[in-house]
């Protein structure tokens, strides 16, 4: 869980919270979540557009339904394990029913029943938008926090190497090639840390917003059909 809200009742309590952002758990919390959506992002694509190409090109054989089929079950997993994912990770509640999409693939009826149940629940189709948008996400969240981090290291490592051989560091039109400059810089490093990290807590937020727009009442667990 992560830590209840709090509201600050004096503007030295909000200035407390607002500094103490990278103290915070949840903060990190937050930049897990959007480091694993990068990965996760192209993972998803990858395996749907795959699967959803592969079929259609061999649906004329009718080799390509099931698999059309299978990767639409797939799409159930990905909404499914997202889900769960915001609520570790972001705390964030997905308030979902769950349906029963029973995979029963023993006899050509079945199989049709099957497909039917697959391709009527609304959560398939939410799924196949989570992973669009999970791809997009993914490469921002990705840019934001390596930008950030990048910037972020740079300024506060000056006072150790804005004087290294070889090495020369400007901010803005600005060479830094003294100590106190490099102070400068460094405490220019620490408010960027911090104004970086609340960005990134508010966009992990937008992800987790998103999941539960797209997720929420569509929740659908997947059995495997049992033999009467």
């Amino acid at each position: 869980m992560s830590e209840p809200a709090w509201s600050p009742s004096s503007p030295i309590d909000a200035l407390a919270q607002f500094v103490g952002v990278p103290f915070q758990r949840q903060t990190y919390r937050n930049l897990a979540y959007l480091l694993l959506a990068f990965p996760l992002g192209i993972a998803y694509f990858t395996v749907i557009t795959t699967g959803l190409s592969t079929g259609l090109s061999l649906v004329v054989t009718l080799i390509g339904i099931p698999i059309i089929v299978a990767t639409l079950v797939v799409t159930l997993g990905i909404g499914s394990f997202e889900a769960h994912l915001a609520e570790w990770l972001l705390d964030v509640e997905v308030n979902r029913s769950a349906p029963n999409v029973e995979l029963d693939f023993g006899s050509v009826d079945e199989v049709i029943e099957t497909t039917k149940r697959v391709v009527t629940t609304p959560a398939t189709w939410t799924g196949l938008l989570l992973v669009g948008l999970k791809f997009v996400f993914g490469v921002v969240a990705f840019t934001a926090v390596v930008t950030a981090g990048a910037i972020s290291v740079t300024l506060l490592s000056l006072p150790i190497l804005y004087d290294a051989p070889g090495m020369t560091y400007t901010l803005g039109p600005y060479v830094v090639d003294t100590l106190g400059e490099a102070v400068v810089g460094a405490g220019c490093g620490v408010v960027l840390v911090i104004v970086s990290l609340h960005l990134l807590n508010g966009l992990a937020r937008f992800g987790g917003f998103l999941t539960n727009a797209l997720l929420g009442g569509s929740k659908t667990s997947v059995t495997a059909g049992a033999d009467a």
